[in-house]
């Protein structure tokens, strides 16, 4: 079992929601997260005064899938938030050990 992080920019949300769905991923969880990258933020003008703006607003997605889901997902995911501009985000797999859900008691790839 794999453990998908996305950051990606908040407007492609509904696009990658979507073309996740389409390939048969049933759970998505959503945070709304601020950081930044290589860009390094850039700065604003605002009545006047120029300040810079360190953290960029992303989006979070954490995904639990099997283990022959993972290129199909991160390949989705990369279609789908890409704009070809600086901050596209990231993408992070990790293995897993175990998932346990909590209702049932169901364990492993059961519990996804």
């Amino acid at each position: 079992m794999k453990k998908v992080e996305a950051i990606i920019k908040p407007f492609k949300l509904d696009e990658v929601k979507d073309k996740l769905n389409e390939i048969g991923i049933k759970g998505i969880t959503v945070s709304e997260v601020k950081g930044f990258g290589r860009q390094k933020g850039h700065t604003e003008l605002y009545r006047g005064a120029e300040y810079v703006v360190d953290f960029l607003p992303k989006i979070k997605l954490e995904i639990v899938i099997a283990d022959d889901q993972e290129e199909e997902t991160i390949n989705t995911i990369m279609k789908s938030a890409q704009t070809g501009r600086i901050g596209d985000g990231k993408i992070f797999v990790t293995d897993l050990r175990d998932i346990v859900r909590i209702r049932t008691g169901e364990r492993g790839e059961d519990a996804i």
